[in-house]
């Protein structure tokens, strides 16, 4: 894209937690539109998408590992964690935290599996 630049700014109006994954996940789709209109009107030649990204929260709460948090699981959990991954699952961000007690490694593994599969499920959605 010489010479072009595609600003995105995602604000999140309303959530039960998450907006810095919702923000992304719609930014991303922000992008995907304008790249479209983009490619339509003769602007762009080619995609320069290389492959989709999604992002999603994760943690354990009280020994359970969740999915998508929502504030209250958000703010009582032992571990929290920020996904970010693209289609092929590829790691763009992995940001996790002990909130309290220190966990396994095997913990952590489980953790972006089950990111990875909810991920996947909101990129078939594009």
């Amino acid at each position: 894209m010489p010479k072009m630049t595609i600003t995105i700014d995602a604000d999140v109006i309303q959530a039960d937690g998450g907006t810095r994954t919702a923000s992304i996940c719609g930014g991303f789709l922000a992008l995907k539109d304008a790249v479209e209109k983009l490619l339509e009107n003769g602007t762009l030649a080619e995609n320069p998408i290389i492959e989709p990204i999604a992002a999603i929260s994760a943690g354990i709460v009280d020994g359970n590992i969740l999915l998508d948090l929502c504030y209250e699981e958000d703010s009582n959990a032992q571990v929290d964690s920020n996904i970010i991954l693209t289609e092929s699952g590829k790691i763009v961000d992995f940001q996790t935290t002990s909130e309290g007690e220190p966990y396994e490694y095997e913990r952590m593994l489980e953790i972006f599996d089950i990111a990875k599969k909810g991920i996947g499920e909101i990129i078939k959605k594009y």
